[in-house]
């Protein structure tokens, strides 16, 4: 019987070490861009075909003391994927871990899902003319059920996570992690919430979840 999968990134945890940059990079062997220094901390102005895993960050003046703001950025791998719909080749597809892949093969470079993607994801490349995008690892995540969940092959974000930031496992524990973890920061911040963890799949919800 198959699971669904989701990750789940903890926003209080994070401590934008960028790790989960570098794993991204190192683990699908994309090359290293260029980006100016315009200052900011922000690595990259936005995801790119050569940049799959983001962490945005903001920075802000609160009762005159600076605060940062830090938000890791990738595919939101919906339950209603758009890129999928606006496809013409049937290049894009979900499979029943509830993951959202691109096969290279079949995509002819027409751009289509990058403009119908609400989250601005998808790139397509300008040397092959190909889409790429986050595939949550899928190759990890296919040794992590096939060996009973040994944490060694989760996907390589989540594995380098040293703050612990970052989960992957079926979506009934994330959702029950994410209420969990709902709890203990409403007591610290009142309007504290979690995005993506109420709607499941056939509703239109993903398979990555923020709290």
């Amino acid at each position: 019987m198959a699971f669904e999968f989701a990750m789940l990134y903890d926003v209080e945890k994070c401590t934008a070490c960028r790790g989960c940059q570098v794993a991204c990079k190192q683990w699908k062997n994309l090359p290293a861009e260029k980006t100016p220094f315009d200052g900011e901390y922000q690595s990259h102005k936005n995801l790119s075909s050569k940049t799959y895993t983001l962490v945005r960050m903001k920075e802000t003046v609160v009762d005159n003391k600076v605060r940062w703001d830090f938000l890791k950025y990738q595919c939101m791998h919906c339950g209603v994927p758009e890129c999928m719909n606006a496809c013409p080749e049937n290049a894009v597809s979900k499979n029943e871990y509830g993951i959202v892949t691109i096969n290279e093969d079949m995509c002819v470079g027409c751009g289509l899902c990058e403009l119908s993607c609400m989250f601005g994801i998808p790139h397509v490349n300008s040397s092959d003319k190909k889409s790429k995008k986050c595939n949550m690892c899928i190759d990890r995540v296919e040794k992590f059920i096939s060996s009973g969940y040994n944490r060694k092959y989760l996907p390589a974000c989540a594995k380098t996570c040293t703050s612990e930031a970052i989960y992957f496992g079926t979506r009934e524990e994330m959702v029950t992690l994410a209420k969990k973890r709902l709890e203990e920061l409403k007591q610290k911040y009142p309007d504290a919430c979690t995005y993506n963890v109420e709607t499941d799949n056939s509703r239109g919800g993903g398979a990555m979840m923020y709290v």
